[in-house]
């Protein structure tokens, strides 16, 4: 425990290094955040202009794939704000910038995540939370105590499920070095492809994402029982609710892959 508060400790030392170092240019961290904001919200303007042509894609109406949408966004944003640096390990571990942090008496887990914190991402998750909300305001679902708690449940276990596979990635670029692209089409893409319902896919892809990478437990799953839909591998309605436990599986699991692959590393030799 003492292990994980001092590398909690660092890692909000460093993050406010950064922050501290962006808002002393606060008319340039405003162009980003609203760069940001608009660059993100593309992908949302994209969904309206496929409504404009049809009622319903894959059987589900605009309000019900903008909750998919707001959710998936909303996880991602988050998971990449808090440790959208670890992507850029392997060119650390090819240039050999990676020793000077085994140097430091700080976690280097800690270190990577925090570098270059990039508050101008607040822009994205600021554009998903909107669609979120209107979409929560517009779908046809009887709230009730249970299913108001579902929401904020779904992006936390989406953001750890997220942040699981941020940490995975980063691991495997100890042996592949060059993995970031590899990486990016399970964080970014996954982000793209949860953003549209599971009917839309193959039922092969969609056991993938639900038993492999088990991306379907960030929103398609929780959004499926909110929505009162079937699930279209015929799973039982209890799956949805076992968000938390696999995102407490895939951490662990990061986790320990993380500290095998750093207890391995060598050093570039230069």
């Amino acid at each position: 425990m003492a292990v994980v508060a001092h590398g909690l400790r660092a890692y909000r030392l460093l993050m406010w290094m950064w922050v501290r170092s962006t808002l002393a240019y606060r008319a340039s961290f405003v162009m980003m955040t609203f760069g940001n904001f608009a660059a993100t919200a593309l992908d949302f303007v994209a969904l309206l202009l496929m409504f404009s042509r049809v009622d319903v894609l894959g059987g589900f109406s605009l309000p019900e794939i903008a909750l998919l949408y707001g959710a998936s966004g909303t996880a991602m944003n988050l998971a990449d704000l808090l440790m959208g640096s670890m992507d850029r390990l392997g060119s650390r571990i090819r240039d050999g910038s990676l020793d000077t942090l085994l140097l430091r008496p700080v976690p280097v887990f800690a270190q990577l995540a925090a570098d270059r914190f990039a508050l101008r991402r607040l822009g994205g998750i600021t554009q998903a939370l909107l669609v979120l909300g209107w979409a929560l305001g517009h779908v046809d679902v009887e709230w009730t105590a249970g299913r108001v708690l579902m929401v904020p449940v779904m992006l936390l276990t989406g953001t750890a499920i997220f942040g699981a596979v941020f940490t995975a990635g980063a691991a495997f670029q100890f042996w592949a070095q060059d993995a970031a692209e590899v990486q990016n089409s399970f964080t970014y893409g996954g982000k793209a492809m949860l953003q549209y319902p599971p009917t839309v896919f193959a039922r092969d892809l969609v056991r993938g994402v639900t038993f492999i990478v088990p991306l379907a437990f960030v929103n398609w799953l929780p959004a499926l029982w909110l929505l009162g839909r079937p699930e279209p591998l015929g799973l039982p309605q209890w799956v949805a609710f076992l968000g938390p436990a696999v995102a407490a599986l895939l951490c662990t699991a990061a986790g320990l892959l993380w500290r095998r692959a750093l207890s391995a590393y060598r050093s570039t030799g230069s």
